[in-house]
């Protein structure tokens, strides 16, 4: 069992670089972890890529829906965000260095998938994958 940063999902969707490889990864997974919260970012870089242009409202609606039919066929297995899992992540940061860098979101991605039993998680993002091993977790780009 695996875990994929939101980004990671984002690109199973949309053509970026790099596209092809995590799409071809989360089908030989066969069950790919994120947090809920990962919903919403998902959801967030669709709607971004409209703003931007780089979707049309047609493009915008169908990959929205894509991911919403998803979502309902269990493609991705979302994990709750609760209290206690918020306490440890806050108990995480606190006990970081100096010299990890690290967002909020992405410091609840690896907790997460660490209290979750999920040790390696997938990820572009630099900074996560620079400070996964201080939170216990191994992360990869593809």
């Amino acid at each position: 069992m695996s875990y994929f940063d939101s980004a990671y999902i984002a690109k199973f969707y949309v053509d970026e670089p790099e596209s092809d490889a995590v799409r071809q990864l989360a089908e030989s997974l066969g069950r790919v972890h994120c947090n809920a919260l990962g919903r919403i970012e998902v959801t967030s870089v669709f709607h971004r890529k409209w703003r931007e242009g780089a979707f049309t409202v047609r493009e915008y609606r169908e990959v929205t829906a894509q991911f919403v039919d998803d979502c309902n066929a269990g493609l991705w297995t979302w994990l709750s965000v609760t209290d206690s899992l918020i306490a440890n992540t806050a108990e995480a940061v606190r006990s970081l260095g100096k010299t990890i860098v690290i967002r909020t979101v992405d410091a609840l991605h690896l907790v997460c998938a660490r209290e979750h039993g999920l040790q390696r998680v997938y990820s572009n993002d630099r900074h996560m994958l620079l400070a996964a091993t201080a939170f216990g977790v191994e992360a990869k780009a593809v």
